[in-house]
């Protein structure tokens, strides 16, 4: 049972990045899937999450810029970022979630990929 986040990297201010959180050894598809990150010197927090049935939802402060989508076939989740400030630097994590994003989830998480913007 494992998540394997990918597709972290240098983008300069105002650039973009597309995430990606490839599940195996489970059925993805009956699971939510969300993405949270920390940023140096503070608390991982949730950006983004994706219901089994397509429902999303996301943070206040990502709305606008992050979208977040899945594809069963591949098993797969991905988190699309746009406009990246400087203030998105973080370690981005995916993980099984009941897409409460007020709290982190107590399911399976990938290791996480580093996200810097920075020109």
């Amino acid at each position: 049972v494992q998540l394997q986040a990918s597709g972290g990297g240098l983008v300069q201010p105002g650039g973009y990045l597309r995430l990606s959180c490839l599940a195996s050894g489970f059925a993805m598809d009956y699971f939510g899937i969300g993405w949270f990150r920390q940023a140096p010197g503070k608390e991982r927090e949730g950006t983004s999450c994706i219901t089994n049935d397509g429902a999303t939802y996301y943070a206040d402060f990502m709305k606008g810029r992050f979208t977040i989508s899945r594809d069963n076939a591949k098993k797969t989740v991905y988190l699309q970022m746009y406009s990246l400030k400087p203030e998105d630097t973080a370690i981005y994590y995916c993980a099984t979630s009941d897409c409460d994003l007020s709290r982190l989830p107590n399911g399976v998480w990938g290791q996480g990929t580093l996200v810097t913007v920075s020109s």
